[in-house]
């Protein structure tokens, strides 16, 4: 009997494959505990609609991260800090103090898609790195002055 399966199944797929099993295991195990339904031609087509409709999305997904890396590579972000006597940071400069400056500055950017090779611990300009997509990534200039 082929089935869709509507969650992943240890050793028999992942959710929106169409398998082949046997119809005792498809009617007394994936049917009662809703990991699968029957794969009749209009659930086919479903699964494939949505298939194509999540490729188009993540296609129109990857365009805005290309315009968006494009648009910050000739912004310079300004973040405020406090310092000590010397010139040096009270911590360090986080990925979250970068979001919360590129969102005064109107570009939305989650703190978990920005990239810091090292701490930063001391005024000056730096350049970071975002990816704001898989396999894009992008470069914004920050400009770290104190208080």
């Amino acid at each position: 009997m082929k089935v869709i399966l509507l969650k992943d199944v240890k050793a028999q797929g992942k959710a929106g494959d169409v398998i082949e099993v046997s119809d005792g295991y498809a009617r007394n195990y994936l049917f009662p505990n809703n990991l699968a339904k029957a794969a009749t031609a209009t659930a086919l087509n479903s699964i494939k609609l949505a298939k194509e409709a999540e490729v188009r999305r993540r296609q129109i997904e990857h365009d805005e991260a290309v315009e968006l890396c494009k648009k910050l590579a000739s912004v310079t972000v300004t973040v405020k800090v406090k310092t000590g006597a010397n010139g040096k940071l009270f911590g360090a400069l986080t990925t979250a103090n970068i979001a919360d400056a590129l969102k005064s500055e109107g570009y939305e950017i989650d703190k978990k898609k920005i990239v810091l090779a090292d701490p930063i611990k001391a005024l000056g300009r730096y350049t970071v790195q975002i990816k704001p997509f898989a396999e894009v990534s992008g470069k914004v200039n920050i400009n770290v002055v104190g208080e």
